[in-house]
């Protein structure tokens, strides 16, 4: 696989301020990688410097090879951005632009543009200044869409449009994808991470924190388990993994970290008609992440 993004050690700081530490990451052609944190995790400085508005203090960010700062002109020919807020102008319609935009980046094809208005239920016939919100965010989604460009970089890109739209954007992207395009996605929508990205960047404080597919990044989380019993409860004092257990009613609820077959074991020692076993949404992972009174995984002195 083509590597098309790539930071490198990426350090940025700003006096005693480390925005972003030491950040490896590699997007491919034909995938879509989550860029995941609250707000000061350094996300923003991590597109920032991929997109040559700010200058690494070490470590280096590339597209295509091409270092994205030393020669930003060859490093982002290739590139659309979508910005979580988008300015317009206000004189201009929404065909002028897309056709200025469109133009900039290097040409489009106005039957694909056709298509996404559509797609998009937008009106480009108004003028800048009369657009909404979630209709300056189209303008911005659709601009970039329509260039088809090998790489699309997204800063909370559905931002103010509603879920209809949402659902609209994440067919879209599934598209970008089985063409080749390659996606780095900065989002603070779980659902929409876990709906389309094939891996997952966590950062924290500048640090990253976990990386991987959702499968790897549960796999290092407890699962849930809600489990049915008659008579006395399962004794599951000093099995393997097992804690925060809560017992009443006749279910018992858990959750086990590790290998569930020792849990199991000691369930079917015990009178058990029905148990549920589920994996951490990403929401619930993203949680354990930002838990304060943890230090990062990967933090490094």
């Amino acid at each position: 696989m083509t590597t098309v993004v790539h930071f490198d050690q990426t350090t940025k700081r700003f006096g005693d301020l480390t925005a972003l530490d030491r950040f490896d990451l590699e997007v491919g052609e034909g995938e879509i990688v989550g860029l995941l944190g609250p707000n000061g995790a350094g996300k923003t400085t991590a597109l920032r410097t991929l997109l040559g508005l700010m200058r690494p203090t070490s470590g280096r960010c590339e597209l295509f090879g091409i270092d994205a700062w030393t020669h930003p002109v060859a490093a982002h020919r290739h590139l659309a951005y979508i910005p979580g807020e988008f300015a317009v102008w206000p004189g201009l319609t929404g065909a002028q632009i897309f056709d200025l935009l469109g133009t900039v980046s290097g040409g489009y094809d106005p039957a694909v543009r056709d298509d996404l208005i559509e797609r998009f239920a937008f009106d480009p016939s108004k003028k800048g200044r009369s657009y909404s919100k979630g209709n300056r965010q189209k303008i911005a989604v659709i601009a970039a869409l329509m260039t088809q460009a090998p790489l699309l970089v997204m800063d909370e890109p559905t931002s103010g449009l509603d879920p209809l739209m949402e659902a609209t954007f994440q067919d879209c992207l599934r598209e970008a994808k089985a063409r080749g395009q390659a996606i780095l996605l900065s989002s603070h929508i779980l659902s929409e991470v876990e709906a389309v990205c094939d891996r997952v960047a966590v950062l924290r404080r500048g640090v990253l924190v976990e990386h991987g597919t959702l499968d790897d990044l549960r796999h290092l989380h407890a699962h849930t388990v809600e489990a049915t019993y008659v008579g006395e409860p399962p004794r599951l004092e000093g099995v393997p993994g097992v804690e925060d257990v809560v017992v009443g009613d006749g279910v018992i609820r858990l959750q086990v970290a590790g290998s569930t077959d020792p849990l199991l074991k000691a369930l079917a020692a015990a009178e058990v008609p029905s148990i549920q076993m589920r994996e951490p949404t990403l929401e619930e992972l993203f949680h354990a992440f930002y838990d304060e009174s943890a230090e990062p995984a990967s933090s490094r002195a």
